[in-house]
Order: C-alpha cells, then structure tokens, then sequence
C-alpha cells in the first residue's frame, strides 16, 4: 500500500482537549480512527482514549496481516469500546458515564470501508468533488437530511454515542473502491462545525494532505474565536498499487508479516475483559445506575 497521511489536534477555547486520534498499519491494512470526547460528561479524554485504545488493540489483533471480514470487525471493535468505556465507569462507581463519539476507517486491498457513532465525520474527496461524507447521528443531521450547514445550537444534539447507558447506533459504510489520488479525511466537530463542505472538499482538493489539513484547522479555529471547540483532523492521499511513483508518504511494501506502525499510545489493556457479553453490559448498566439511586438517596 502507498499513501500520504497527516493529523493534527488543537485546543480550542476550552479547558482541555478531549479529542484524540491516530492510526496503524500493517503490510496490506491500515486503520485511522478519531474519537471526540463529549463535553457535558465526566473524563470525555477517557472515554475518547480509550476508545481509540480498544480498536487499536483489536485491530492489531485482528490484522494478519489483514482483517478478514472488515464491516464486521469494526462493529465488533465499536461496541467493545462501548463496553470499556461502561467497565470503566462501574469499576471508578461514577455517577454519570464517560461519553466520545468515534469515527474509523480501515484502507485494505484497493478499497475502504468505515464505521462512526455521533458527529465525527468522515469526507471522501475524489478529483474536486465531495464523493460521500457520514451522516451525523443528531436529531437535525436526519430531520434534514442533506442540509450543508447546521446551527450551533443544534449540531450538538447527539441521539447516540459511546459510553451512553442506551446501546450504540452506529452506520458501517463501504467497501469502497480507492481511485489514484483519492482523499479520505476523519475530523471532530470543530472542524466542520464552523467550516462549509465546499471549503473542506476545496483545501483537500488544491493541497497535499499536508497542507490542506493544518490549514483547515487554522481556518476551523479562526473562525470558531475565542470560544472554539477543539479542532482534530487526520487525513490520508490514496496511491493504487500500478502507480510507480510515490508520493512522499508511507509505503508498507517493506513491512514484514507480524509487525506494526502505530501512532496510537497501547496502553494497559486486557483484552480479555473487553469481550464482554450482553449479561455484562447489562450489569455494568445497573451497577451505575444503583450509584445513581444511592446518591438520589442521601440528597433526600
């Protein structure tokens, strides 16, 4: 495989960031993920980190050195991040869950094939134009399906994500076949919240993925001011297999069987326990929500 690949993540006007992203890759598969930590929500930069965590951990299970069956082992790895984040909560006894949206691709073969949870986009551009972009999972995104550009005050409005006591919903998309010089981009609400899709589409088609990124970011933040939201963005410039010359980005040729490039910190994880079933979830659930009674409780 042959692309070019960039990501950045800015604070905003906030007390911190709770965006997180990055990506790995094996010889033939390569996974970019990028989660948004909810604000509102206790620990955002948990539930976003470790979601990132899991997929990356399963991911490099999985990848020997491809995924075999890919729409499946994404929603197998999202809802596994689901079940962390919740473990997470019941272990700590919090009295509200750790929230993220999440959105991830995995590049394979000649193709792609993506899965998100809440309103962090994923933009395909193919020579200029907006080939598909995710739909949000917000209440206005699917009241108006097709709109270009939402209201502060609703683009915010999330019916699902991460972390939530209500099982995730989530869309899987693709696979879709690459073309030479195709731009995938995974970016948090605070890119596009502020930019049109004809911006975004326009920077990614005059630049390398190098310049058009950093550049959306900047612009992102200017026009978010003083009090814009964190801005995060990772993208990537698709080269098929018969073009001989390459770009000055990654080439996986060299890779041997086994081994792995990571931008995403491992962490401590055991993946035995990120496997739970419904019974466990379940648990999680009404463990939390006991705590919730018992704080209910005291107050009265």
């Amino acid at each position: 495989m042959k692309f070019s690949v960039f990501q950045v993540s800015r604070r905003g006007g906030r007390e911190k960031n709770e965006d997180r992203m990055g990506y790995c890759y094996t010889r033939e598969s390569g996974l970019f993920v990028l989660a948004d930590g909810m604000g509102g929500h206790p620990e955002g930069e948990v539930a976003s980190q470790l979601a990132l965590q899991i997929v990356s951990a399963l991911y490099q299970k999985e990848a020997r050195p491809i995924v075999k069956d890919v729409p499946a082992f994404l929603a197998s790895a999202l809802m596994a991040a689901h079940h962390q984040i919740l473990r997470y909560a019941s272990e700590k006894g919090m009295l509200d869950t750790p929230r993220t949206t999440l959105v991830a691709a995995i590049v394979q073969g000649t193709s792609a094939t993506w899965i998100h949870c809440g309103d962090s986009r994923l933009y395909v551009v193919r020579d200029g134009e907006l080939l598909t972009r995710t739909r949000d999972h917000s209440y206005i995104e699917h009241k108006n399906a097709g709109a270009s550009k939402l209201t502060a005050m609703n683009r915010n409005i999330l019916f699902t994500c991460l972390g939530s006591p209500t099982k995730p919903r989530f869309d899987v998309t693709g696979p879709i076949t690459l073309q030479q010089g195709d731009k995938i981009m995974l970016c948090s609400d605070g890119l596009w919240g502020t930019l049109d899709d004809s911006e975004i589409v326009r920077q990614l088609s005059q630049q390398p993925v190098s310049g058009a990124v950093p550049e959306l970011v900047e612009r992102a933040l200017r026009s978010g001011g003083a009090r814009s939201d964190n801005v995060t963005a990772i993208a990537l410039e698709w080269e098929t297999p018969d073009v001989f010359e390459s770009t000055r980005g990654i080439s996986t040729d060299s890779i041997s069987d086994g081994v792995f490039a990571s931008t995403i910190q491992a962490g401590l994880l055991d993946l035995a326990a990120v496997d739970l079933d419904d019974a466990a979830i379940e648990r999680s659930i009404a463990e939390i929500n006991e705590a919730i009674r018992r704080s209910a409780a005291r107050k009265t």
